[in-house]
């Protein structure tokens, strides 16, 4: 696959008013627009900018740095893209101009490590700024956090937090003095919020979502690789945490009643409990089902034009500066023995059925793992070991296809990431590559669970990425969804399929991320002629919706993000001319 050129479009795309902004350059040539008399990129960040940072941190002065109207936004940049450098540059010129700010960011506590790295990469030469968090504290009773939240307050610094245990803190209801403080200082003190991730508090019926909320400051900025997840409202409980009550702001009446003026407006949306919701449903239920492309049209206009001054959005899969990207969905055919058991998923629930489903797919031999749930990592080697015990490896399709593309890249000197939503998969497969290849655990093999510590994480992803033995890294799909880089693999198999489809493009995004040298190959593999061809079909149509939301323009339609069918000989991948690899192809298709 040729390289695209470099390519990409941010929100707003209206002309920029040449009154409100003045420009310099950089030393690498590049434009720089600064607002007068507020903040300014520092020099020593600016010149490692790139013009989407550039964009984005303008984008931030608008809507943060308003002395009349702050207000919050939403930075939706590709994974990898830069977003963590570009908020710990704006954090740092946020603190110069406000001393007494008191930034607060907020992210999934696995990340955090990596922020704390990220920050003294970044920091400006005399100008160190101390980081506060509970956990290097070992804060965990409220005194303790509470002594956290004084040096925070009194002090020029930053606070970084975990989603739930800030949830936590503010959901807390003994009422006792320590609590009740530390619930007052983080709802009151913070003068900036970043939400990374900020994707997590999307669900308006958690207590997460109501604890940010509650935050006083309107300088919250969410951050987000992959911003669409499952439905059009989620979008849009984030819109209303970071500009509450967004659709019944004053601009954005006029847009919702002239949408809901031209959609369908019966059936059971009509019963909506209110028109915010109305509108979400509509939304959604015209771009999913096979609504006219001009119906289309207008709403996917009115979505960019609803979102177009809080919204910030980088595609960033066009860089020049990665290799490239083939992004192939197989689907497989599956053996005698595999059909025989899905012809018999009948009558189970829709949880039941594509669990099992997924399990046969990769073996029939784990057509009953669904009974292994001991959480003991040794209990369930034990029982999956008496599971495949002789087992013939060519009577599993994904099995197969896994080992086959395994032994190509040993002889090829590549690496391969392979993620399930199940680990108990995972665990099956690293004891089956142990059998018939006699690869070693910790040398040739690397894993990576929701179990796994900080310390275990942060040694496996360093040698799988430095050490020339290692072969393969096995990673729970959630576990490694946010900031790892696995830059040492340029092969990358989704072992099943996610109804979510941005858990997906995370997953490749720990490959296909700056720092990559090679091709990245993504193989997501689909059973063919069974349920899981449904799951793939419901996250496709997601995914379409986010791709028309944020990436249409006038130069493409709806056919650019229809699935291409692909020859299997004409794919652009030499390992699928290898035809123990390809044998098993019903189709392929290509993103």
């Amino acid at each position: 696959m040729e390289k695209r050129n470099r390519s990409y479009r941010t929100y707003p795309q209206e002309p920029r008013n040449c009154n409100d902004l003045e420009a310099t350059t950089n030393p690498s040539g590049d434009i720089l627009q600064v607002a007068p008399g507020t903040l300014s990129i520092h020099p020593q960040h600016s010149e490692r900018m790139k013009p989407h940072q550039v964009e984005g941190f303008n984008f931030l002065i608008k809507n943060l740095a308003d002395e009349n109207n702050p207000g919050g936004c939403i930075l939706a940049h590709a994974p990898g893209s830069g977003k963590t450098f570009m908020l710990i540059s704006f954090v740092q010129s946020f603190l110069a101009r406000y001393p007494a700010g008191r930034p607060l960011i907020i992210l999934p506590k696995g990340i955090l490590a990596t922020w704390r790295t990220e920050f003294v990469r970044w920091q400006i030469k005399d100008m160190p700024i101390p980081l506060y968090d509970f956990y290097s504290s070992k804060a965990d009773s409220r005194s303790e956090q509470l002594d956290v939240l004084n040096l925070w307050e009194e002090n020029r610094s930053i606070l970084l937090l975990g989603y739930q245990q800030f949830a936590c803190i503010v959901s807390d209801q003994t009422n006792k003095a320590e609590a009740v403080m530390c619930q007052e200082k983080l709802l009151k003190v913070p003068s900036l919020v970043i939400l990374d991730e900020g994707h997590t508090p999307r669900n308006e019926q958690t207590d997460l979502l109501n604890a940010l909320g509650s935050i006083r400051t309107p300088r919250k900025v969410v951050l987000s690789g992959t911003l669409f997840q499952n439905h059009v409202k989620e979008v849009f409980n984030i819109l209303n945490l970071v500009r509450p009550k967004f659709l019944k702001t004053e601009r954005s009446r006029g847009i919702v009643k002239r949408v809901l003026s031209k959609v369908d407006m019966l059936g059971k949306n009509a019963r909506s409990r209110n028109i915010s919701d109305k509108f979400c449903d509509l939304v959604e239920e015209n771009l999913q089902k096979d609504a006219n492309d001009k119906m289309r049209a207008m709403i996917i206009e009115s979505l960019r034009e609803l979102t177009a001054n809080v919204l910030h959005y980088y595609q960033g899969e066009l860089s020049e500066e990665l290799p490239g990207l083939l992004d192939l969905t197989v689907f497989l055919k599956m053996s005698t023995e595999q059909e025989e058991v899905l012809r018999g998923l009948v009558g189970l629930g829709k949880f039941s059925k594509s669990a099992k489903c997924s399990a046969v797919s990769l073996h029939p031999c784990l057509k009953d793992i669904q009974n292994i749930k001991d959480k003991n990592r040794d209990i369930v080697v034990e029982k999956i070991g008496s599971i495949m015990r002789g087992i013939d490896i060519k009577v599993g399709a994904k099995s197969k296809f896994i080992y086959n593309l395994l032994c190509l890249s040993e002889a090829a000197g590549e690496k391969v990431l392979v993620f399930s939503r199940y680990v108990r998969f995972l665990i099956f497969l690293e004891m089956l590559i142990v059998r018939e290849k006699g690869w070693v655990p910790e040398m040739h093999i690397f894993s990576m669970t929701g179990e796994s510590t900080p310390d275990q994480r942060d040694k496996a992803v360093e040698r799988f990425n430095q050490s020339p033995d290692a072969k393969v890294f096995f990673g729970s799909i959630k576990a490694c969804g946010e900031g790892i880089s696995l830059v040492g693999a340029s092969r990358v198999v989704i072992l099943d399929v996610h109804e979510n489809p941005s858990v997906m493009r995370q997953a490749i995004g720990r490959a296909f991320r700056p720092g990559q040298t090679k091709m990245v190959y993504c193989y997501r593999l689909v059973a063919a002629d069974s349920p899981e061809e449904e799951d793939h079909n419901t996250a496709f149509r997601k995914e379409w919706v986010s791709k028309m939301w944020f990436e249409s323009n006038d130069l493409c339609g709806n056919d650019d993000f229809e699935l291409a069918t692909v020859d299997v000989s004409e794919s652009g991948d030499r390992f699928l001319d290898n035809e123990a690899l390809r044998q098993d192809i019903k189709s392929l298709y290509k993103r």
